[in-house]
């Protein structure tokens, strides 16, 4: 499927607020609200929309501290890789883990917890407990000087 300008804008705004009905993002694009319904369908049977989801304010729900860890595996072979990835999905507090190169890590996990104690005791007693995991380095965000959901779409 090839995008065009009408596409682009239907994506760009949906990015800004996901919760914008289709009236309002007709009106937004130039779009009379039946095709611009068409086209959002057309674009998530395409995959360009993966899903639509809410974004809560973790300092309103006491989510108070944000870590980066960067995690070394012992073995490099896919089972232990499967293993990992395994485990962690099953965690509520991981809102990221990506499969990293160019560093002495394997593994980079973003995580919400509400305080210093909670997060020893999540790393303690959760990720440290995964087999394989050999070593753990954590870096602490101060404050977020950019914190975006938007892809860009100028490049299309």
């Amino acid at each position: 499927m090839d995008l065009d300008r009408q596409d682009k804008r239907i994506l760009a705004t949906l990015q800004q607020d996901g919760s914008v009905t289709n009236l309002e993002l007709a009106e937004k694009i130039g779009l009379s609200p039946s095709p611009c319904a068409r086209r959002v369908k057309q674009l998530e049977e395409a995959g360009f929309i993966n899903r639509k989801v809410t974004l809560l304010n973790a300092n309103k729900l006491n989510l108070k501290l944000t870590a980066l860890i960067q995690i070394s595996m012992d073995k490099h072979t896919p089972d232990r890789f499967e293993l990992f990835e395994k485990e962690v999905s099953q965690h509520q507090e991981i809102m990221e883990c990506l499969l990293i190169t160019g560093q002495s890590a394997d593994y980079q996990l973003k995580v919400v917890v509400a305080d210093m104690e909670t997060y020893q005791e999540f790393l303690l007693n959760k990720i440290t407990r995964i087999q394989g995991v050999s070593d753990v380095h954590s870096s602490f965000i101060l404050r977020e000087v950019i914190n975006s959901t938007e892809l860009p779409l100028e490049h299309l």
